[in-house]
């Protein structure tokens, strides 16, 4: 064997040599430590040290790398946005509503809940939609009350969906469209906000301008006992020309409680106070016998 072949092969295995004790020295600062000439080069408490210190940087890493909390109402009220920009109503509809019933906590259901009464409201109070809706043919002795008893309704939705500005005569073949108000109220006087629900659906939510009462209102059920109106303290009918412009208020059984708007003269109210839209609005939605919650 020529001299040269030999110290090449002496020159491959000091490689090979000084890979396998770097890769054993690496093995021993990093994983594990070893005994013998390794504890000799680096004592084993310095590689202790060094790999706590590696494992405290490890651990700051992942802290700082971690991504904030966000909120998944917040999320679903982004895409919401998205989809109403797109005019994809039906599922900005459906995302908002998941917010107000499933996140109601979440900073965005106060906006969810405004924007979706919104679409709510122009669903239940358009005849182009007639989901909750139905058509009746007057027949020989109807009277509008009797019609409205009949559907659970009341003369001024019967006058609303049929485009009335008064009760004229029916005559027998008449076609009037109809709702049955089976809405139910309820009353969150911590959130300072009034809703409507539809079962377990919701409608419309009213803030609630004040809350003046003798004591405190205590969580229950009750019932809408009966519904009035009138101008300057003054009743007025229904059939009176007065009725439009007169200001409405609905009563609650127990606790006997006023829902009404504050009046133009600043005359002391008790009740529970909406805005005068909302109370015209709410008093269109609500009858006699809807059930109501305080929560």
């Amino acid at each position: 064997m020529r001299l040269w072949t030999v110290v090449k092969i002496f020159a491959a295995l000091c490689v090979l040599a000084v890979i396998f004790f770097t890769g054993m020295l690496g093995y021993h600062i990093v994983v594990s430590p070893l005994g013998g000439v390794y504890e000799k080069i680096i004592p084993k408490t310095a590689v202790t040290t060094k790999s706590q210190k590696l494992d405290t940087e490890l651990t700051q890493m992942l802290k700082s790398s971690e991504l904030p909390q966000i909120d998944p109402g917040e999320k679903s009220f982004e895409k919401a946005n998205e989809l109403l920009a797109l005019g994809q109503m039906e599922e900005a509809h459906e995302k908002l509503t998941s917010i107000v019933e499933v996140f109601p906590t979440s900073p965005s259901a106060t906006k969810a809940r405004r924007i979706v009464g919104e679409m709510n409201l122009d669903q239940v109070l358009s005849t182009a939609h007639m989901e909750g809706k139905q058509s009746h043919i007057v027949k020989r002795g109807n009277s509008f009350l009797s019609i409205a008893a009949e559907y659970q309704t009341t003369l001024d939705m019967i006058m609303y969906l049929n485009g009335m500005l008064e009760l004229k005569g029916l005559q027998p073949g008449d076609e009037l469209i109809v709702m049955a108000l089976d809405f139910r109220i309820l009353i969150e006087p911590q959130r300072k906000a009034l809703s409507i629900w539809k079962g377990d659906q919701f409608i419309r939510e009213y803030p609630i301008v004040e809350i003046s009462s003798t004591g405190k209102l205590t969580a229950g059920k009750t019932k809408i006992s009966s519904k009035t109106a009138n101008i300057e303290g003054r009743p007025v009918t229904f059939q009176s020309k007065e009725y439009r412009k007169a200001d409405k208020i609905i009563l609650i059984a127990k606790p006997s409680l006023q829902i009404r708007s504050a009046t133009e003269n600043g005359e002391s109210t008790r009740g529970i106070i909406l805005s005068p839209q909302d109370m015209e609005e709410m008093n269109l939605l609500i009858r006699v016998g809807n059930d109501v919650e305080i929560r």
